[in-house]
């Protein structure tokens, strides 16, 4: 990573740490998992988060017309939402221990997300865009923003709230994904170097089933259970693809593929929790395979960044 530079699509790794995170926890009840690891995770998810922030803010402040450039990005300009999302998750991650700093995160998350997201999308909607533009990214600041902004205000007990920004998510969830696959279908394939952001095709049916379930607790409802399938679908689709999807060279873009990973396997854990006989059976499995999956993410991560610090002190 160039230390110059902190996109913010950076943020896309304390997403895939914090559903992990989450996971463990609801492994301590599922399976008696011991505790003390997935507060290691969210511990962890936590420091990336503030180190991020810090970092953002500092090359904000240092190079505000690369900040705007980012932000004016055709495919790029959507990953601010990232800031939003993380924060939520992280207001998820310290509840336990202090909640009136988990509502001082979700109400600062969900200022960055209202802002951001309605700049965003009133650009979009003055037109002007190429098809070939539309990537995955697109989701980040009204479906994924509003659902982990549900998912914080559910866990704090404001239910009605929450509801209203799972109304906002599902809806745009549901408008933009034809957009989406009319790109990836009638257009020339996703450059290279964009592929990774296909992971985030993966996210919406399971953050929102993991949504829901942080507002409504221990639900069995049949719609969470079909969320499920929707997601497995096309996680298997991603693994028929792993060859296209991999051409690109390990970089920090991948973690993209970890927050449907990570979201999918704690709607599952709960809804397993809850009693739903086929999310039992598939617990299991998606927990071990989400823990080796972000496992490889953040050797692969520590790697990279060693490389960069020896490079840049040499």
């Amino acid at each position: 990573m160039n230390r110059s530079r902190v996109p913010a699509s950076l943020f896309s790794i304390v997403p895939g740490l914090s559903g992990l995170g989450q996971s463990w926890r609801v492994a301590v009840r599922l399976w008696h998992a011991p505790a003390l690891a997935g507060e290691a995770v969210l511990a962890a998810a936590t420091l990336v988060w503030g180190a991020l922030v810090l970092a953002y803010g500092a090359h904000a402040l240092r190079d505000p017309a690369r900040v705007a450039d980012e932000f004016a990005h055709p495919v790029g300009g959507a990953t601010p939402a990232l800031i939003g999302i993380s924060t939520f998750l992280v207001a998820q991650a310290v509840l336990p221990y202090s909640r009136a700093l988990a509502w001082l995160l979700t109400i600062a998350g969900i200022a960055w997300h209202l802002a951001f997201a309605v700049w965003h999308t009133g650009r979009l909607w003055q037109g002007g865009r190429d098809i070939a533009d539309t990537a995955p990214t697109i989701y980040l600041p009204t479906v994924a923003g509003n659902f982990t902004g549900a998912a914080a205000l559910g866990a704090l007990g404001a239910a009605d709230w929450a509801w209203l920004l799972l109304g906002a998510g599902v809806f745009s969830w549901l408008a933009l994904e034809p957009l989406v696959i009319r790109r990836l279908w009638h257009r020339e394939p996703m450059p290279v170097a964009e592929r990774s952001l296909v992971g985030i095709q993966f996210a919406p049916p399971f953050v929102c089933a993991a949504a829901m379930l942080a507002v409504a607790p221990d639900s069995t409802d049949r719609w969470l259970v079909m969320l499920l399938g929707y997601g497995l679908f096309q996680l298997l689709v991603g693994l028929r693809l792993k060859s296209w999807l991999g051409a690109q060279p390990f970089a920090y873009s991948w973690w993209a593929y970890s927050f449907g990973v990570a979201s999918g396997t704690l709607a599952c854990a709960k809804l397993a929790l809850a009693g739903v006989s086929v999310a039992h059976a598939l617990a299991l499995p998606m927990f071990v395979g989400a823990n080796l999956f972000i496992g490889y993410l953040c050797v692969r991560s520590l790697a990279c960044l060693a490389l960069a610090r020896t490079t840049a002190s040499s």
